[in-house]
């Protein structure tokens, strides 16, 4: 990826980059199709490793409709994630600006065919939406829906921090 331009602002270290992880609830995925590029707000499970920073993203949806086309027909996609949202207020309108976490990249999506990774990925999704949750998968449920893998090939975390006052 591109150097950040603001480098004091870019995260580096691996568990910091899993506690953005873990608190955005939202991934937007970016993708195209025959009409144009689009972006889709989607809950998601992942897999983070440690210190090789390698990221995994799993996603769920319906098997049919534009998303899904346009995953199987281009599997390249970009992604961005963003939350601890707060006003930064200023003396001014140009000083007001905005304190986050954000992680933005790229890689390429799968559909998951295989019965015991589409389980492992549901469950990392819910375990990310609702952690402690024993949820059991109903075989027909299981067969009905989609689970995406996003193998990441790159990816870059960036904070804006509120100053301490």
């Amino acid at each position: 990826m591109r150097q950040m331009r603001l480098g004091k602002r870019e995260i580096t270290e691996p568990g910091q980059l899993r506690e953005v992880l873990r608190d955005c609830q939202v991934v937007r995925i970016g993708t195209s199709d025959e009409e144009g590029m689009f972006i889709v707000p989607m809950n998601f499970g992942y897999e983070f490793s440690e210190p090789e920073g390698s990221l995994k993203l799993y996603l769920h949806c319906a098997a049919e409709g534009r998303k899904a086309e346009a995953f199987a027909r281009n599997p390249q996609v970009a992604f961005e994630m963003d939350c601890g949202h707060e006003i930064i207020r200023g003396d001014y309108a140009c000083s007001y600006s905005y304190a986050y976490r954000s992680i933005m990249g790229n890689g390429v999506i799968h559909k998951v065919e295989a019965p015991e990774e589409k389980l492992h990925g549901l469950r990392l999704l819910m375990e990310h939406l609702e952690p402690g949750a024993n949820m059991e998968f109903k075989p027909e449920v299981l067969a009905r829906v989609a689970v995406y893998r996003v193998d990441v090939t790159a990816f870059t975390g960036k904070r804006r921090e509120k100053k301490k006052s």
